[in-house]
């Protein structure tokens, strides 16, 4: 027997209630168990003992090609940068 709170969350979402025995049970069909929640509590003697949450998908990494492109050119040499960084330490 589940229960299903209604939680004020950002996206309104559906919190699942579970007991320790429905969530032992339900672990064999993790698809049907969360298809109607974002996010499971399981609670033992109506303490909660756990919370279940989706897995967030991978952020998209752009290309290193991409991020160098869209630095900045070095416009001075290197060795006329560190040239003028030893001058001044003396």
């Amino acid at each position: 027997m589940c229960h299903v709170l209604r939680c004020f969350f950002p996206r309104e979402a559906a919190m699942k209630t579970l007991t320790i025995r429905e969530a032992r049970e339900g672990l064999s069909h993790p698809d049907q168990m969360f298809a109607d929640s974002d996010e499971v509590l399981v609670v033992k003697h109506g303490e909660p003992v756990a919370r279940i949450l989706p897995v967030e998908p991978k952020r998209r990494v752009r290309s290193l090609r991409a991020f160098l492109e869209s630095q900045p050119m070095q416009t001075v040499p290197s060795e006329d940068i560190l040239a003028e960084e030893r001058e001044d330490r003396i």
